[in-house]
């Protein structure tokens, strides 16, 4: 419904942006209601990641907005390169929740959040477009009414919002509050870890039933390294009852600021200790595998406890492979892991060091394994390697290709069904 041009400040020296109603829309009133409406929503505001409104005025019948100039881009045109790496889904997700946290404790829903209304700047995500924006919260119905999508104008009679983002009740034309936001705010948050739609259709019809009916994939099916919590927040973002969703923009944000904030708060913790974070990782890993092993030994088969104590260090000129962590042989009494090193052939290396030894053996014949794991009778190690999933006998010798491997990250539980 509106043009935005870059322009000149010319009192403060200072880029900005105009946004008009061009002057063949301003005999409709429903189209001019919506410009004054956004400039009195976002006038409210004065938040980092909500876009700034300057000025607003007439000039020769031409209305017009003066909004903070924002150098980036579209999260739309972002996604069309792919999928968000997770910490920045988490990063712009944390931003928008946040913006949308201080629009509904003022009174207003946004009612038309989609990756087209999201910018991407050095500073973060700003919030933008709120002429669809209603006074309302959870409480306070608001009712439907006519729309106009954003390219191309479509004609009276649509509903509010753009189709692929909406809320089940605002499709059904019931009265809605401040949760269509969260619903979404899930569908733009699965689309930042996916580049695909929640809700994918080739029709407006199927689309409307998707939303009505269907739940989306798992992002893990896609991003298989993504956590599990993001997940689950995106699922309870996307519930068709508005009771069953996250109730407010604020929990959500709480949500994924745990999940950010886990990883580097496990790295500060193994800095303070002058351990290197991946290194501390892995060697909680084995102390923890190692004590679940031991207690289960002495519980059920031995009459008398004995304390067992050991440490996992790479051999020389080597360093742990994040990418081939220690795995725990199934008798309790070997491990394997992965070492790298730019001065060894091939870079990754498979080792085999018994517990009570502090002396570890290279695996000949496994050079750039990753994920290793044992066979149940000990024998064997199992590992992936130039696109492969092979096996080798402990003892080290020419290796067995079990099957093709094309991705690396392949769960645990089906690598050894394959083996």
């Amino acid at each position: 419904m509106g043009e935005v041009f870059k322009a000149r400040d010319t009192r403060l020296d200072r880029s900005v942006a105009v946004k008009v109603l061009p002057a063949e829309f301003a005999w409709n009133a429903q189209l001019k209601l919506r410009f004054e409406r956004e400039a009195k929503t976002i006038s409210q505001f004065a938040h980092t990641h909500i876009c700034t409104l300057y000025d607003v005025g007439s000039e020769d019948g031409v209305d017009y907005l003066v909004m903070e100039y924002l150098e980036g881009e579209t999260l739309a045109e972002r996604l069309e390169r792919g999928p968000l790496a997770i910490d920045q889904v988490l990063r712009y997700g944390i931003e928008i929740a946040d913006a949308l946290e201080r629009a509904h404790r003022s009174g207003i829903v946004h009612r038309d959040l989609k990756p087209a209304n999201i910018m991407l700047t050095r500073g973060g995500a700003k919030l933008l477009d709120f002429g669809l924006a209603k006074e309302a919260g959870i409480g306070a119905p608001i009712s439907p009414s006519v729309s106009t999508e954003e390219k191309p104008l479509t004609g009276e009679g649509m509903i509010v919002g753009t189709f692929q983002y909406m809320a089940p009740e605002q499709l059904e034309g019931s009265a809605v509050d401040a949760r269509i936001d969260i619903f979404a705010l899930g569908a733009v948050l699965y689309e930042m870890a996916t580049a695909r739609h929640a809700f994918p259709a080739r029709s407006r019809a199927s689309l409307i039933a998707a939303i009505l009916t269907t739940q989306p994939p798992s992002i893990m099916e896609s991003q298989p390294a993504s956590p599990p919590a993001l997940d689950r927040i995106i699922r309870t973002c996307l519930q068709k009852e508005p009771d069953e969703r996250f109730q407010s923009a604020h929990d959500v944000r709480l949500a994924m600021q745990w999940i950010g904030d886990a990883a580097p708060a496990a790295a500060a913790q193994s800095t303070r200790r002058g351990i290197p974070a991946v290194v501390a990782g892995v060697l909680l890993v084995v102390v923890t595998v190692i004590a679940v092993s031991l207690f289960v030994q002495e519980r059920f088969r031995r009459p008398e406890r004995r304390v067992v104590r050991a440490s996992i260090a790479p051999p020389d000129a080597v360093t742990l492979a994040y990418d081939a962590p220690p795995e725990l042989s199934p008798d309790g009494t070997q491990i394997v892991f992965g070492t790298s090193s730019a001065t060894l052939s091939g870079a990754e290396q498979l080792w085999i060091r018994a517990l009570d030894s502090t002396a570890a053996r290279r695996l000949a014949g496994a050079e750039k394994g990753t994920y290793p794991f044992w066979s149940p009778d000990g024998k064997q190690i199992a590992f992936f390697a130039d696109g492969k999933l092979k096996k080798i006998d402990v003892s080290g010798g020419p290796a067995t290709v079990i099957c093709d491997a094309l991705r690396r990250h392949v769960h645990r539980s089906r690598a050894g069904a394959a083996a």
